[in-house]
Order: structure tokens, then sequence, then C-alpha cells
């Protein structure tokens, strides 16, 4: 049972006028101690917070029907926003519902954005539910059904999903129809809905620099990532080929290696690395499947040789780190971006009035010193 707590409300208060010195009344402290009267919201300034038109409002105020479920949320959440005085129509006092569409529940990474959503859930109003959909993210036409065909009355949709053409169709329609939307980790290509996450390019330069800064023996290197799929793997990946291309002149970059975040297929990735390029300095794993990696690097010969940076801090990372096998980690905080992406909800939801700064996440870099 979530547990509600009390939603941020402005609160009000006024100066009383003090008495006379000589004890008796003060001239006109009868009308200055009366206020005006608070006038009731029209349904213009309703249509201005909801981003609706005033027809729309006087349709759903008025219990005339015919306005999409999620336009009523957003009309009701504008409407108790600015203290609308009348009862609303029963049928729209429900719960607030935001989807939460996420990939692999297996991985990692993902149970731990889900985990986060879920703590987080737990602690808003009781009006208010967070829905996580998992989907197959191999399955790009099921992902665009699901952000045009909710399950639910959605009032707003925060998402985590490769990029794909129909995918981008897709959330581009629901953008047209200002449901709001935040892209959490990973952004979808021809998008403007809000992003939150940190900034990946720059992540990449990170552990380019890290790399030939920390490792005294130059070579080739090479990157691997889930595919091309993911525009958070695309980013990280140009970043730090493009920080070695200008800044780290021993070290070569070779090739990025596809292992779609698979521990088999990310160990035979760098198994065949190995064979290609016997003087490899450097790996730089863009995506997940850290554990796979680090077991080869463990058990071949010139593994130890290996500077390798990759992302997430888990307990098997953090373990990789202690005994040399990892050199450093750069965890994105996905608590942090869960954190955010609902507080950009809410307040496009007018649930709180607080404003909801969005600057990049910053990550956070892990070496066996600061664990």
């Amino acid at each position: 049972m979530k547990q509600p707590i009390s939603l941020l409300a402005g609160e009000t208060s006024g100066f009383g006028i003090p008495p006379s010195p000589t004890g008796g009344e003060r001239l006109g402290s009868s009308r200055s101690t009366q206020e005006p009267p608070i006038p009731k919201p029209t349904f213009l300034e309703i249509a201005r917070r909801a981003g609706v038109g005033t027809a729309t409002v006087e349709r759903v105020l008025n219990g005339r029907g015919g306005v999409r479920p999620e336009t009523v949320e957003k009309v009701v959440a504008a409407a108790r926003s600015l203290d609308y005085p009348r009862r609303l129509p029963e049928a729209h006092r429900g719960v607030i519902r935001i989807e939460v569409i996420l990939v692999r529940p297996d991985a990692t990474f993902f149970a731990r954005l889900s985990r986060a959503f879920e703590r987080i859930a737990a602690t808003l109003d009781r009006s208010i539910a967070v829905h996580r959909t998992f989907l197959d993210e191999a399955n790009p036409a099921a992902i665009a059904k699901r952000i045009l065909e909710p399950e639910m009355r959605r009032a707003a949709l925060i998402l985590a999903v490769p990029d794909h053409p129909l995918v981008s169709a897709a959330l581009r329609k629901l953008e047209a129809e200002s449901i709001p939307t935040v892209q959490i980790v990973t952004q979808i290509s021809l998008t403007k809905s809000t992003y939150v996450g940190i900034d990946n390019y720059a992540a990449g330069r990170m552990a380019g620099l890290l790399m030939a800064k920390m490792q005294r023996r130059p070579g080739k290197v090479v990157a691997i990532c889930h595919s091309q799929i993911y525009r958070v793997h695309r980013d990280r990946v140009r970043g730090f080929f493009d920080y070695l291309i200008e800044a780290g002149r021993d070290f070569e970059p070779m090739a990025a290696l596809f292992g779609f975040d698979d521990g088999d297929r990310n160990a035979e990735q760098l198994h065949e690395a190995f064979v290609r390029w016997p003087d490899l300095a450097g790996l730089y794993n863009a995506g997940g499947a850290n554990t796979a990696l680090n077991e080869v690097l463990r058990r071949h010969a010139k593994g130890r040789d290996i500077f390798f940076v990759g992302h997430e801090l888990t307990e098997r990372s953090a373990h990789s780190l202690r005994d040399g096998t990892m050199d450093v980690v750069l965890d994105q905080a996905p608590e942090a971006q869960a954190r955010r992406a609902i507080d950009l909800v809410l307040a496009a939801l007018n649930l709180h009035d607080l404003p909801v700064d969005n600057p990049p996440i910053r990550f956070i870099t892990f070496t066996a010193e600061n664990l």
C-alpha cells in the first residue's frame, strides 16, 4: 500500500491591524481586516494552465464527455492547482497514472532503475500511481503501439527504449498531443520531449581521458557496446574515440564491437580482439555485461595489462575494481534520473508549483580508492 504524503501547496498570510495606543478602535480598522473574496479561476486561466482550449475545459468541468482521458487528467490537475472551488465530476476524480516504459528487466541497470521508480512511487500521494511496463527491446512495433495505445488512463509517460523509426514516429505523434513525456537514460532521434540523463558524450570523453592519462602502456584500444540501437551508447563511443584521436596520441582506436549487452557475445568479442590486436592496451565498455568481460580478462595471459573502463557500479563491478581487473567505473546514478523524471512529470501536470531545473545528471567516477 502506498503511503500518502501531503503535496506542497501555497500558503497565504495577512498582516493584522494593531490596536490603537489609546485602546480605542483604529479608524478604518473594520474595513482593513476584511479581505476581498478570492475570485474563482476562469475557464481561460484553467485552459492556459492545462495547455488546451476553453471549450475543452468547459466539457470536462461540466462533465459533458467527449474528451480523451489524458486530456481530462490535465484539465482536472490544472483546475486543482488553481483552487477551482466547484466539486469536480466524480468520474474525473480518479487516480492520476504515470506510465514508465522500460526494457530488459533481467539487466542489472534496468532492474536498478525499476527499483528506483518503485521506491519513489511509494512516497507519492495516493492519488498518483506509477505503472512500470517492460517491453521487448527487439520489438519496436510493440513499443510504438504501447506509446500510442496505453492499457490505462495515462496522464504522463516516462520511457527508456531503443532508437527506431517506428518508435520515433509514435513518440512524435504523442508529443503533438501535448501529453507530458520524459525520455530517460537515452534519447529517440527526431523527438523533442524532455530528456533526463547524463551527458553521454562527456562520459565517453572522460573514459578516453582516464585511459590516456592512467594507462602507462600505449597501444590499440577497442570499445564494446550493445549496438547502434541505443543513442546513449553511440554518444559514449563517439566521445571516447574523439578524445583519443584529439589528445591520446599514444593510443590507436581500432573498432566499436557489438555485444548486445549479452555476456557470451561480449566475451566472444573480447577474445577475438585479443587475436586481432595482440598489443591491445585498452577496453571501454559503453554498455552492460561487464561481468563476462572481467572473467575473460582474469583468465587471459595479458588481461592484467588491459586498462578497462566500464559503466554502472554494482557489487560485481566493485569487486572487479578492488581486485584490479577493472580500473574505472562511471556510474550514471539511475536513482537521480528516476527522481528527476518524476518531478518533471508532476510539474507538467501542475501537481506542484516548484520549478524543476534539468541540467545533465552528474555521473560519478569510481576507482578502487573511492568505493
